[in-house]
């Protein structure tokens, strides 16, 4: 992924193109392929093949949990993350008066539970400031002793903007009881993690881990099991659900094995596993080293053109994505696309997502189409 070999191999159809979007849809490994085509084996070998599809599910948490920084057992996987945090919300049972604290720089999938109708709780919105930053100070006004939980994402999808992780969760902890669920998903696979404090962790699958749809990785640590147990209905996240009670009480089993509540997507996590290893064997840490420079150099070039810049203007404060707005935009993106390259466009809004199969002649061939798109 780090060298111009590993990517012609790994990577094949990125050879005539920028692919600048992986904060929507990473780009697959061959290895996700060949994990796809292994679980169609397996797949034919009908029951049997259950023994086989297990070993997979076993491997593929011990990698989440790896990367999570919590055992096997504290982590499972459903089927994305919109459902993993309907799941958390149902696991809390919000009543009349309890405060669900979010940013709004956030992803729906983490707070639209909470604008429903049918939820008693209030929202209450964490507001970026003028410099498209998070401040601490925000945070601390909106606390109190009704504050349920504190559901924010490590980096945002709509700018890059990263949290100072460990200065949120302490001003959390010092002016509340609540709880901190974590949206990783702009971050697992792009920068190293510590996640020590958090309380939920969630991420989907299809992005930076590159990986396949139809997965959401819930990490939920053993203290907090009582709180993040799901009561739902289903089988798969039942302590008894063929017993001689089973038309009498249904019991969930605690924490995060509570959040698959049926048959596993073995599909999906056939390509789960492939998608970390991929990751794990290449290390974030290289990732994240070979990538700085890269957000750097995007960063600094997109200062220098006429664009509303709507990221943090400091490159400590990103992850791999860069945003900005400009009037024309659509007709930018549209020129950046017969070029083929690709951005995110969406709104007025274009974004850049930077990953390890990135280079800087990526970051160059951008700049230079953009720039002449504006001229």
């Amino acid at each position: 992924m780090l060298d111009q070999q590993s990517r012609e191999h790994d990577f094949p159809s990125l050879q005539d193109r920028v692919y600048l979007n992986t904060a929507a849809e990473g780009i697959p490994p061959l290895t996700v392929n060949a994990a796809f085509q292994q679980y169609f084996q397996d797949k034919l070998e009908g029951m049997d093949g259950r023994i086989l599809h297990e070993a997979v599910w076993d491997d593929a948490k011990a990698l989440t949990g790896q990367m999570y920084g919590l055992s096997s057992d504290e982590v499972s996987i459903c089927s994305c993350s919109s459902e993993a945090y309907n799941l958390a919300y149902q696991a809390l049972q919000f009543n009349d008066g309890d405060e669900l604290i979010v940013s709004d720089l956030d992803f729906p999938a983490s707070y639209t539970f909470g604008l429903q109708q049918s939820c008693p709780a209030t929202v209450k919105v964490w507001k970026s400031r003028d410099d498209w930053q998070l401040h601490l100070e925000d945070l601390q006004s909106l606390l109190s002793e009704k504050t349920r939980v504190v559901s924010i994402s490590l980096v945002s999808f709509f700018n890059g903007f990263k949290i100072p992780l460990q200065e949120v969760i302490q001003t959390i902890r010092q002016h509340s009881s609540a709880l901190i669920a974590l949206d990783v998903t702009q971050a697992l696979g792009r920068i190293p993690l510590d996640l020590e404090g958090i309380d939920l962790v969630v991420s989907s699958t299809h992005k930076w881990i590159l990986a396949s749809h139809g997965g959401g990785l819930v990490g939920v640590p053993a203290s907090k099991a009582n709180d993040w147990t799901v009561p739902a209905g289903g089988w798969f996240n039942l302590k008894d659900a063929f017993g001689d009670q089973r038309f009498e009480k249904a019991e969930s089993l605690p924490g995060a094995a509570s959040f698959t509540v049926g048959m596993p997507n073995y599909p999906a996590v056939y390509a789960i596993r492939a998608g970390l290893k991929y990751i794990v064997d290449t290390g974030v840490e290289n990732i994240n080293r070979a990538t700085l420079p890269l957000v750097e150099a995007c960063l600094e070039g997109l200062k220098e053109l006429p664009v509303e810049l709507i990221s943090p203007k400091q490159a400590e404060n990103l992850a791999g994505i860069v945003a900005f707005r400009h009037p024309d935009a659509e007709r930018v993106y549209q020129h950046l696309h017969s070029k083929q390259i690709h951005p995110m466009y969406h709104a007025g809004r274009i974004r850049v997502a930077l990953h390890g199969y990135n280079t800087m002649a990526d970051v160059e061939t951008f700049l230079r189409e953009l720039k002449q798109a504006l001229s």
